[in-house]
């Protein structure tokens, strides 16, 4: 498997979009952009939407990639997160929703074909607006 950090990016994303539908989960975006704010992924399983961020990395591991969504990237999850509530994009979604911010870590190992993935439902609370 290439190692770069797009490809791995990208094949972590779509591992994670069959993991969370083999949940149940419906897909609605990935890689939703609203101005310079990105978010990974965006589901929706009855009136919850998740809003998840996906970690990939290649073994070996200097550290657990969800360790890489410190507070930061949380807020920037936050607000990428109202930009969506707040677009068009989000038209056709039911009024009254939950918001979980999710985190998962997709680790490659040797080829790729090999990997492990951890989800974190509801992951963190926002502190901060």
């Amino acid at each position: 498997m290439r190692t770069d950090r797009p490809t791995v990016g990208r094949k972590g994303e779509e591992e994670a979009c069959r993991y969370l539908s083999r949940l149940g989960h419906k897909i609605l975006a990935r890689n939703w952009r609203g101005g310079h704010l990105e978010l990974d992924i965006i589901t929706l399983t009855g009136s919850e939407l998740h809003i998840v961020e996906v970690k990939s990395r290649t073994a070996p591991l200097m550290a657990e990639p969800q360790r890489n969504v410190g507070r930061e990237k949380q807020r920037r999850m936050v607000a990428a997160a109202q930009a969506f509530l707040h677009s068009d994009d989000r038209k056709d979604l039911p009024p009254d929703l939950e918001i979980y911010f999710d985190v998962m870590s997709v680790v490659f190992y040797g080829t790729g074909a090999e990997f492990d993935i951890e989800y974190y439902p509801k992951a963190f609370i926002p502190l901060y607006a």
